[in-house]
């Protein structure tokens, strides 16, 4: 597993209607991002937001941004673009809603509190191409709490479970673990359908 991009912006560059474009604002893709628990990303326009507790820090696997070009035949996408703050290579981004992980990229385990879906919006029509707001839905990526602080960076990443985590009780540790870790779903998250937009020709 990776993490392949991260993607830090002190403003939001999506507001208003998507007719007329994004916003200018400044975004960075830095080799690493610092989290503080109870805080976010330090730097990021979601940090220290009362309203955005358990939504500071969002992931999205590079593999559904690339399933969802693919599906309505457009060059990839730029993964900035999608404005998710972590961009995953082999993870099933989904598989972690509604439980807590620990990721590593080498500086030891910082605790995420998986949350609820990071949905798309009608931007991604605008910004990816036409169809993708449809298409992303159910793969968009998740939104986390941030629940211990620590650093993540670009470069190779494990994921782990705490022992506290309930659904680990009463079942095959090893087997749940495989399955939540299955690279195969990255792609696929809860989205079942294919899209109904034509393919651009190439």
């Amino acid at each position: 597993m990776l993490i392949e991009r991260l993607v830090v912006s002190p403003q939001h560059a999506y507001e208003g209607r998507p007719a007329y474009g994004p916003v200018p604002v400044e975004t960075s893709s830095p080799a690493s991002i610092e989290l503080r628990a109870g805080y976010g990303v330090v730097g990021d326009r979601y940090a220290g937001r009362a309203a955005h507790r358990d939504a500071a820090l969002t992931i999205i696997a590079a593999e559904a941004l690339e399933a969802v070009a693919d599906e309505l035949g457009v060059p990839p996408f730029d993964p900035a673009l999608a404005r998710r703050t972590v961009v995953t290579r082999g993870l099933d981004v989904e598989a972690l809603r509604g439980t807590d992980v620990l990721l590593d990229s080498g500086d030891g385990p910082v605790l995420l509190g998986g949350r609820r879906p990071a949905a798309p919006c009608a931007w991604m029509d605008v910004v990816l191409a036409r169809g993708a707001h449809a298409a992303l839905r159910g793969r968009a990526g998740v939104r986390f709490a941030v629940l211990g602080s620590g650093t993540l960076r670009v470069g190779p990443l494990s994921v782990t479970f705490p022992p506290a985590d309930s659904l680990l009780d009463d079942v095959d540790d090893a087997a749940l673990l495989a399955a939540r870790l299955d690279p195969a779903r990255a792609a696929v998250g809860t989205h079942g359908r294919r899209t109904s937009v034509q393919p651009r020709p190439h």
